[in-house]
């Protein structure tokens, strides 16, 4: 009997670990560490500050995917025709009742992070720094909840690439820097950009990978509304964009020699050329991969920059 038990407390745990989809995780992070490598940069780091900020990045991320699974799983977008891994409402790993819950815990988690983030940055704020970081901590838990959930879920309206870039990029990126250095760089916004643009990308290859099912069940996203070659143009538009504000702050703040650091963006070639080549949902699937992997180089090469 024992034994039984423990198999359906792993089985359940494994349930929670795949519905989390651990592999969107690094994404969550890359704007929060870029935006606290150049307040080092610029002469400021708490290392305090940096780690509330990517426990409180994690805790939405999460909090999102859980929403995601929810809120398609409700409105008949996952199913037996979609393309990406088997989600746990649609198998039935848990139910409705279990994953509301999580979403409350989560949310709960997400503020109570986000206010330690706030009180230990606190210091050289003031009260209306800190009340609109408090507002936009709101804000993000929001925009984590309501992508996929509810009558008028943003995600089914085209508008998940606008929150992917403002709040992957320039929320992550600049709110991140602003809670360090307690003032703001012009020039971060590029850096901003290119997180965002990125982000925006592996959102794109998520949805061009799902055209056919959102289509059917209603999920008007970019792809569905530009059709697949709109929607590899724009993506193209995405990741050149991004590797060209990326590249451009490289130079400008670190200089030429630094800027070999980011080498390993040359893979955006293959990776336009390849999604051009065989637009098919498989190759939709791989590619999205490889997006987050660009992301996770810039951060890395930007990263070093500072350190070196």
């Amino acid at each position: 009997m024992s034994n039984n038990k423990n198999y359906v407390n792993e089985w359940r745990w494994s349930a929670w670990i795949h519905a989390a989809r651990l592999r969107t995780l690094p994404l969550a992070i890359c704007g929060l560490v870029v935006g606290n490598m150049l307040a080092l940069h610029y002469g400021r780091f708490d290392a305090l500050i940096l780690g509330l900020s990517v426990s409180t990045a994690l805790l939405l991320q999460i909090l999102s995917n859980f929403a995601n699974d929810y809120g398609d799983f409700i409105k008949g977008t996952d199913n037996v025709h979609r393309t990406g891994p088997v989600r746990t409402l649609q198998s039935g790993a848990i139910n409705a009742r279990q994953m509301r819950r999580a979403l409350a815990i989560f949310s709960l988690l997400s503020f109570m992070s986000g206010l330690a983030l706030l009180w230990v940055s606190l210091p050289g704020l003031n009260w209306k720094d800190g009340l609109f970081f408090l507002l936009l901590g709101l804000a993000s838990i929001a925009a984590a909840i309501f992508y996929t959930i509810g009558k008028n879920a943003y995600g089914y309206r085209g508008l998940g690439d606008v929150f992917v870039f403002v709040f992957f990029g320039w929320v992550a990126v600049t709110g991140s820097f602003y809670l360090q250095f307690k003032s703001m760089e012009p020039l971060v916004l590029l850096p901003a950009t290119a997180i965002g643009l990125f982000a925006a990308g592996v959102l794109n290859m998520n949805n061009l990978r799902d055209i056919e099912n959102d289509k059917a069940y209603g999920k008007i996203t970019l792809p569905v509304r530009m059709g697949m070659k709109g929607a590899i143009a724009y993506h193209y538009f995405l990741i050149i964009g991004g590797s060209v504000a990326a590249i451009f702050f490289q130079y400008y703040v670190f200089g030429a020699y630094q800027t070999l650091l980011l080498s390993p963006l040359l893979v955006v070639i293959p990776h336009l050329i390849r999604i051009s080549i065989r637009p098919i949902p498989r190759m939709f699937d791989q590619q999205l991969k490889m997006v987050v992997l660009i992301t996770l180089m810039y951060t890395i090469g930007l990263s070093l920059s500072v350190i070196l």
